[in-house]
């Protein structure tokens, strides 16, 4: 089977999204189909629409030989236009890998109805859809229907290993010292670090560490207001800010780390939830988006409204100062990580749908 897969940038890049579309590379190559990855560079949104008009990139997709053409719906605004016009011209379908809607996010209410419609607009010029979420699929055809055929494929947390054994995890939570917390993620507004700072910042009394390990150049003018925060509420001997963080040292981070505070606003899946679980450490999640179909609130880890600083000051303080709780929230984690299928799995469900969607042809 000779597929493409369009994306921005290029598949290394450190998200979730990335890694899905990398694993699922990795996969079908393995299993001898023929992968072209075509990268559009990334640009503001008014200029990745402009690029629907860019001769280089309409000869480029006119070029394509492949039984099915792969989008990552994060690269909608350069597609809405010209999937409208090869859409007729071809024979191979369009599938979207969707992660999250760009329109689920929070935005002014002007801005969320512009994206909304170039969103459904470029949702409806595609043949079928993988999910990485109930969430996702619900957000989708909530927009455009469910006439379409499509798999929800959830992502793994198997990246790094197996995770640790329940052993190592109960000797962790029972030592003594500050209740360890990490967060995992780029310096971005919508992963919530300043939601985690200003709680934070209602228990110094309490003993806690926070280890920041993410990109701040995404976002710099925001990572750069984080770095200002953490000074100006006298957090600083107890936040440390890592960068950007090899695999090898988030694998020694997720192993000597209690809790994974992540309160985004929206997250379609959330990988990094799941991958924390693996080794025990208790996710802290937003209710918004899909980390509720990973996370059982105060049964494998705890949900908060997105940007409710006051419940999470109120879980983090129960945390410090209850560890048979930590204890018991980091052991069913992990069990819990057991439940969901590891990459392997979730890459033969794609492969199994592409190969009946070019057997329907």
């Amino acid at each position: 089977m000779r597929l493409g897969l369009l994306v921005y940038g290029n598949l290394e890049t450190r998200s979730g999204g990335c890694l899905y579309d990398r694993k699922l590379v990795e996969y079908l190559r393995k299993q001898g189909d023929t992968v072209e990855v075509v990268s559009i560079p990334p640009k503001n949104y008014p200029c990745n629409l402009a690029g629907n008009f860019s001769p280089v990139l309409r000869r480029r997709l006119a070029d394509l030989d492949v039984d099915i053409l792969l989008q990552d719906e994060l690269i909608h605004p350069s597609l809405v236009f010209i999937n409208r016009r090869y859409r007729s011209k071809t024979n191979y379908p369009l599938v979207s890998i969707v992660h999250h809607l760009r329109s689920s996010e929070e935005h002014p209410p002007a801005l969320l109805w512009f994206y909304r419609r170039i969103e459904t607009s470029y949702l409806r010029t595609i043949d079928a859809f993988i999910f990485n979420s109930q969430t996702t699929r619900y957000e989708v055809e909530r927009l455009v229907g469910n006439k379409a055929p499509a798999v929800v494929a959830t992502p793994a947390g198997d990246r790094f290993d197996s995770g640790l054994e329940e052993a190592y995890i109960a000797a962790r939570a029972e030592q003594g010292g500050p209740l360890r917390l990490l967060f995992l993620g780029n310096l971005i507004r919508r992963k919530g670090l300043h939601t985690l700072l200003a709680a934070l910042s209602e228990i110094k009394n309490e003993d806690w560490l926070l280890r920041i390990a993410g990109c701040r150049d995404v976002d710099t003018v925001y990572a750069r207001e984080m770095e200002g925060l953490v000074q100006s509420r006298g957090l600083s001997s107890r936040v440390i800010f890592l960068g950007e963080t090899p695999d090898s040292n988030i694998v020694s981070l997720l192993q000597n780390s209690h809790v994974l505070v992540m309160p985004s606003f929206y997250e379609g899946f959330g990988i990094v939830y799941l991958e924390a679980m693996a080794y025990g450490v208790v996710p802290i999640a937003s209710s918004a988006g899909g980390g509720n179909e990973i996370i059982q609130d105060n049964k494998n880890g705890l949900l908060v409204k997105p940007g409710d600083s006051t419940a999470l000051e109120s879980q983090l303080r129960h945390l410090c100062r209850n560890r048979d709780i930590l204890l018991a929230l980091a052991l069913s984690a992990r069990r819990r990580f057991d439940e969901f299928p590891g990459w392997e799995q979730t890459c033969a469900r794609i492969h199994l749908f592409l190969h009946s969607l070019k057997m329907n042809l």
